[in-house]
């Protein structure tokens, strides 16, 4: 049981120099590696972080040209649609003005017709009434008259119509 106790020198000696040889070849084959793997992750991490937020910036600054791209198109398409509106009125007031225009030619030229129209009946009817009127005269006297007579018979009683129209109208 002592031997337990006291500590033996030569299994001392070799457990360190073994220890000592494991730390040696871990060093060489396995510390290398492993701290390379571990630096090599380090370095992929790192980078790996400073791509993602590289990324991360550059998705920033497309975000805010885009909203700056869609706040001018905004502002295009309300101005093309105030423009668009302004042409519409200005195309609308136009129209309207022709149409008002072609409807008081086309007012003005019937009433044009209307009054040749009348005139050339009254004419017409002076005629007639005339005719008849020296129909009537000759069957009533027997005998005829000539044409420059009745030709200035009617012209005053025409006159004297016209004037007791007029005074009637006054």
């Amino acid at each position: 049981m002592d031997k337990l106790i006291v500590p033996d020198t030569g299994l001392m000696f070799w457990t360190i120099v073994t220890f000592l040889c494991l730390v040696f070849i871990l060093k060489k084959a396995a510390w290398g590696p492993l701290l390379k793997a571990i630096d090599d992750r380090e370095y992929r991490l790192k980078s790996d972080r400073e791509a993602a937020e590289k990324a991360r910036s550059e998705a920033e600054r497309i975000q805010k040209e885009l909203e700056a791209q869609m706040a001018g198109v905004h502002a295009k398409s309300k101005e093309l649609l105030a423009a668009a509106t302004k042409d519409g009125e200005a195309l609308r007031a136009r129209l309207k003005a022709e149409a008002e225009a072609d409807a008081q030619a086309i007012k003005d030229k019937t009433a044009a017709e209307l009054v040749a129209e009348k005139n050339r009946l009254v004419g017409d009817l002076r005629k007639e009434v005339a005719s008849l009127s020296v129909m009537a005269a000759e069957k009533l006297m027997h005998k005829s008259v000539d044409e420059g007579v009745q030709k200035s018979v009617l012209d005053g009683f025409f006159k004297d119509l016209d004037s007791s129209k007029k005074a009637g109208q006054n």
